[in-house]
């Protein structure tokens, strides 16, 4: 599957570049990580983005990952990507846009992220924040930045408020990968000053063994976004069924601050809570705060600091724990 993956980003990429001499703008980024977590997991990761248009209103996107960790059963620095030590296509899709009359009308098809909630990778990685919320991480009983689908996905509406809506077959990477079958997602978005407000409802396949559970998996959610004077909240709550006779219901609140004064410092922060009812002592009942910086050291390169306390299931190395990880990206156009 590696492979195959690999095989198909060259291919995307090829015909992009192909495409050059006709393109509005073609960019190309590359993001190397290394990291070390005192739960004793140290990792080391890099990243290849391709994506532009090839023509107005046509963009393409795609991206692969490879990265390794010294324990993968611990959530330190899974914020976007798995660490399993396999060069993996994350995306790739093509998508245009059209403006009817005012309104917009947005096609995508390929590989992309279940769009659910605030789901974008740029929303959870290299923000300053190392681990994805308890509701988006591999085996946590709901949802995964690492749900990936192979389908199409329609934006309808107007520049203040559009609905999205996706079909697709799971294409998932990491551990929680979905069993075969289709899939449908529907989210809301409209905004009002410096507010964001959505709403996503997905029905899909549960990851966990058909042994125990039947049924399928659904979740509806709600976020938010406010932005003003180099503030950033935002958060998420979601609740719903992992498969029959099981409920999850989770949230979490993100601040980001960098004002002037701050230099290049990003100060972050977050509070979060997940709760997966099923008979005991299967059960899951987490808790986590965490407060760090994200701080520019120079052209590309940057550091990551974040001190975490932690109750429940996810305590097992410890109920406090130190996450570094050192970035060096490299953009061109």
């Amino acid at each position: 599957m590696a492979v195959r993956s690999v095989v198909v980003a060259a291919a995307i990429a090829a015909c992009a570049a192909s495409a050059t001499a006709r393109a509005q703008t073609i960019t190309t980024e590359a993001a190397v990580t290394g990291g070390y977590s005192t739960e004793n997991v140290s990792a080391v990761a890099t990243q290849l983005r391709v994506f532009g248009e090839v023509k107005p209103s046509i963009r393409f996107f795609v991206e692969g990952a490879w990265a390794a960790s010294s324990d993968t059963d611990t959530d330190a620095f899974g914020a976007a990507y798995p660490y399993h030590n396999r060069l993996q296509l994350i995306e790739a899709y093509g998508e245009r846009l059209f403006r009817p009359a005012g309104g917009i009308i947005g096609i995508r098809a390929g590989r992309y992220r279940l769009p659910f909630g605030i789901y974008n990778g740029s929303d959870h990685a290299y923000t300053g924040f190392l681990r994805a919320p308890l509701l988006r991480y591999d085996g946590y009983f709901a949802l995964s930045n690492n749900f990936l689908e192979h389908g199409a996905d329609l934006i309808v509406g107007s520049p203040r408020f559009t609905v999205e809506t996706s079909v697709g077959v799971p294409a998932d990477v990491g551990t929680a990968v979905r069993r075969s079958g289709l899939d449908t997602s529907i989210r809301a978005q409209g905004y009002v000053g410096a507010l964001i407000v959505g709403a996503s409802f997905v029905r899909t396949s549960p990851y966990q063994p058909p042994l125990f559970a039947h049924g399928r998996a659904e979740f509806g959610g709600v976020d938010a976004r406010w932005m003003l004077a180099g503030v950033e909240v935002r958060g998420e709550w979601i609740g719903g069924r992992p498969f029959d006779h099981t409920d999850t219901y989770g949230w979490y609140v993100d601040t980001l601050l960098h004002r002037a004064f701050m230099g290049p410092v990003t100060a972050v922060a977050r509070i979060e809570r997940l709760d997966y009812d099923t008979i005991p002592p299967f059960d899951l009942h987490a808790r986590r705060q965490t407060v760090g910086a994200r701080v520019r050291l120079a052209e590309g390169l940057a550091v990551q600091v974040g001190v975490l306390h932690q109750t429940g299931p996810i305590a097992e190395y410890g109920p406090r724990a130190l996450d570094v990880a050192l970035s060096y990206s490299v953009r061109r156009n």
